[in-house]
């Protein structure tokens, strides 16, 4: 019996999971395996199970720039447990937080005890994990600006390290870590700041993206990176693109870098709408978009 049949047998590891629901857009296909990461402990054993059976490794986080496939994943999808979602707030300016934790939780949480740099988190419907695979930002602030280490675990490798921001070489919404390294915990700097500061910075942010973006629909938030010096959304705008529409998803008429899927959506629909976006901008813009969100499985 190999080690993912033992998994299996135990009930720690599942076949044929739908991925669509632990994702924004609710769309894609079920993953050949998939497992919850509940303690450190499991890493090894995932670790050793790759070792005798290698798949290809999807981790899910909390699904929010991600398109799984409507076939879906082929290999091995991971998603870390609540046990990974605690916040730890010592008496020096370092705060830490797990894998799973959500930004906007970590966001609040901090301004609450007067720890501040980490309010522009609430306006990001992600988990610290993907936080920092990302570099994710915005209103100003990016994960590099305020991280002080992330410590991760090497599935190929199967050791923990803990990484400073230069050896994570963060760049625009991009780090150095792989699709086999799993972001575990992460120790954040923060500065001390008034309460009733951070608590408004907070409301600020929550009113800008209740003002621009849309809300209460199917999305993974800005499809495309802003290139250098200008903004993905004026120029999917400027060309009139909004509203523009394949099958069962949108370029919203509220922010054009967000794109929206109906109910009856399809993941193919998500990724030609993208497809053919990027297309027109180049070819009438001159400008290569860069996607930031990410299609997961085989796409036609």
């Amino acid at each position: 019996m190999s080690l993912f049949e033992d998994l299996i047998e135990q009930g720690r590891m599942f076949r044929d999971v739908h991925l669509g629901s632990l994702t924004t857009y609710k769309l894609g296909g079920p993953a050949r395996f998939y497992f919850e990461i509940r303690s450190e402990d499991d890493l090894g054993m995932l670790a050793d199970a790759l070792r005798n059976e290698p798949q290809p490794v999807l981790v899910v986080g909390r699904g929010s720039n991600l398109v799984i496939s409507d076939r879906g994943w082929p290999g091995l999808a991971i998603r870390f447990g609540f046990e990974f979602t605690a916040i730890g707030i010592g008496p020096e300016s370092l705060v830490t937080a797990g894998a799973a934790t959500t930004l906007p939780r970590l966001a609040r949480e901090t301004a609450n005890r007067g720890r501040g740099g980490l309010e522009f988190y609430v306006g990001i419907p992600g988990s610290v994990g993907g936080a920092i695979r990302t570099n994710a930002g915005g209103h100003g602030s990016e994960t590099a600006d305020w991280l002080h280490s992330a410590r991760v675990f090497d599935l190929e490798k199967a050791r923990f390290s803990t990484l400073g921001v230069e050896e994570l070489n963060f760049s625009y919404r991009s780090s150095s870590i792989r699709s086999t390294d799993l972001v575990v915990s992460a120790e954040y700097r923060t500065e001390p700041v008034e309460v009733a500061q951070a608590q408004e910075t907070l409301r600020e942010i929550t009113r800008w993206r209740r003002v621009h973006q849309p809300g209460g629909t199917l999305n993974a938030g800005s499809v495309f990176r802003n290139p250098e010096g200008d903004s993905a959304g004026r120029l999917i705008d400027d060309l009139g693109l909004k509203g523009l529409r394949i099958g069962g998803a949108a370029v919203s008429m509220k922010h054009a870098n967000f794109f929206e899927a109906d109910p009856e959506a399809t993941a193919q629909d998500v990724h030609d709408l993208v497809a053919e976006v990027r297309r027109r901008v180049h070819e009438e813009a001159g400008v290569e978009l860069i996607p930031e969100i990410q299609f997961a499985g085989s796409f036609e």
